[in-house]
């Protein structure tokens, strides 16, 4: 798995790609948790590239959420996700959530 960080005026945009699993979400956890310690709690995670996610995956994903939407600072939003990942996501009850776009331009105009 391998994650690129993009900076824009409004938030950032978390390019994820590969599989989030076990070995790998603490991966996940680490760049969410640094972009947040950088002062930044508008997220964008551009899934398009991910292939498989476990609720370890989920887990590290929440865990961002609840940072990010403490005092109100800002939220995680998701864009481009994959169809079995989404399926997933709503099995989980996690699209209540998250939101979630089809494309990152809408995904970055959301805040």
């Amino acid at each position: 798995m391998e994650t690129v960080v993009k900076e824009f005026k409004h938030c950032n945009v978390i390019e994820v790609k590969g599989r989030v699993d076990s070995a790998t979400a603490p991966k996940l956890s680490q760049t969410l948790d640094k972009v947040c310690e950088q002062g930044h709690f508008k997220l964008v995670l551009d899934m398009a590239g991910v292939e498989y996610m476990s609720s370890a995956g989920f887990r590290a994903l929440l865990a961002a959420q609840r940072t990010c939407k403490r005092y109100n600072r800002g939220e995680v939003v998701l864009a481009t996700v994959p169809a079995r990942i989404r399926e997933a996501l709503e099995l989980a009850g996690f699209n209540e959530l998250f939101k979630s776009f089809d494309d990152v331009l809408s995904a970055v105009g959301s805040f």
